[in-house]
């Protein structure tokens, strides 16, 4: 497998070696879109109160600093981003105006006023959005968009999600993949990401692993069970078509030498793998008791003998097996040790809503958790595992916990 780091020291080959650098975004005006009317469409359950989920990410970023994780922000990032860069700054106002839906006047007119504010305001209306109320200039009587839209009705669509940085890019060694995302709701979010990695400094020499501009595969369905070892799940978010396309992308960039594809149920309580099943250490995972026993899981395997195939070598297929000892024979290990969620059907059924599964680890054995899974945080510590409890009340509404909430950039070598 392709090992060391990026050109910036930047690398990540496990779920659960110790964090060094992680991603995140602390929820802003974005968030203050959020309506009664727009919230199912913006893909979040309640109307967050924002100070509080502000509060709550603050708690959280704390807690990575004081075990020794560098936390980069995605907004400051964005800002610095569209400083240093015109190229930067085209191609994120190109894919926020669509021409298509406001028509060519209006795109044109926003286009061109964008273009002339400064790197900070620009990163905000990227992010948050904006209205046709809040249009900096006079209506214009050559566009009937503009005649005929509510004031209220966004010329630029917020991107409330962008809270959860694990969705839009994750890393395989040294190596970024810049992700398809599923739901209109969410297009978007991969364009900022992606002006991020191009044109900050801090990325400079960084190479891609993935891209995808057609079949969706979002970075909560991809776990990095160890070296060489992914498991992606196909269900809501992520097609078998994204799956199989990453495989053979990693395979040929010798990323990996093994993906698992776990089919999940295609709704919105398991909308990627991980809020079913996340590690907790090298040999052991956090996982919703209702599908310890049906899940499954197709395995992709990069065969060693290429026999001087042009196109890089062949793969095999086998599956569907068992999730838990195809998982386990991938990694090369005897077992992987099981911590159900929940004490009982109902409390695991309450707490794998709440997040139980999601968890963040910042070393082996060692994870960030939403205080409210009680029962399942006092299971992980009887199981030997170090729980950094973590409000998540309202940063929660969104349908995320502490691994959603996070895109590890480095860790120590898995």
């Amino acid at each position: 497998m392709a090992g060391g780091h990026s050109a910036n020291g930047l690398s990540v080959t496990s779920e659960v070696a110790t964090l060094r650098t992680v991603l995140l975004h602390r929820p802003g005006g974005e968030l203050r879109r959020l309506t009664p009317r727009n919230n199912d469409q913006l893909l979040f359950d309640a109307i967050p109160w924002v100070e509080r989920a502000q509060q709550e990410h603050d708690v959280f970023a704390d807690v990575l600093r004081e075990h020794g994780t560098e936390v980069l922000l995605l907004a400051d990032l964005l800002t610095e981003t569209l400083a240093v860069s015109g190229a930067a700054r085209v191609q994120g106002i190109s894919a926020a105006v669509d021409t298509r839906r406001l028509g060519h006047a209006l795109a044109d007119e926003l286009a061109a006023y964008l273009r002339g504010v400064p790197a900070s305001e620009l990163a905000e209306l990227l992010m948050a959005g904006m209205t046709f109320d809040e249009l900096p200039f006079g209506p214009n009587a050559a566009s009937l968009v503009r005649r005929m839209h509510h004031g209220a009705d966004f010329v630029i669509d917020p991107l409330p999600n962008l809270l959860f940085t694990r969705d839009s890019s994750f890393w395989v060694g040294p190596r970024v993949a810049i992700t398809s995302l599923a739901l209109p709701a969410r297009t978007r979010e991969t364009s900022l990401t992606d002006l991020v990695y191009a044109f900050h400094p801090r990325f400079l020499g960084v190479r891609r692993a993935y891209e995808s501009h057609t079949a969706p595969i979002e970075g909560g369905d991809v776990l990095l069970l160890g070296p060489g070892v992914l498991a992606v799940g196909v269900g809501e978010r992520t097609s078998p078509a994204g799956a199989e396309a990453l495989a053979r992308s990693l395979f040929d960039d010798d990323l990996a030498h093994t993906v698992l594809v776990v089919p999940i149920a295609q709704n919105r309580a398991t909308m990627h793998l991980d809020t079913v099943c996340t590690m907790v250490d090298s040999d052991a995972v956090v996982m919703y008791p209702a599908v310890r026993d049906s899940l499954c899981a197709f395995t992709i395997h990069k065969e060693d003998d290429y026999g001087g195939r042009a196109d890089g070598g062949t793969v095999s297929m086998r599956g569907p097996d068992p999730f838990l000892p195809a998982a386990a024979e991938a990694m090369g290990i005897g077992k992987l040790r099981v911590i159900d969620t929940g004490l009982d059907g109902v409390t695991a059924e309450r707490e794998q809503w709440d997040d139980g599964n999601n968890t963040l680890a910042l070393a082996p054995g060692v994870v960030a958790a939403y205080e409210r899974n009680e029962m399942t945080n006092a299971r992980l510590e009887d199981a030997g595992i170090e729980v950094l409890r973590i409000p998540g009340s309202e940063l929660g509404s969104g349908r995320g916990g502490p691994r959603c909430l996070s895109c590890p950039l480095s860790r120590d070598d898995g």
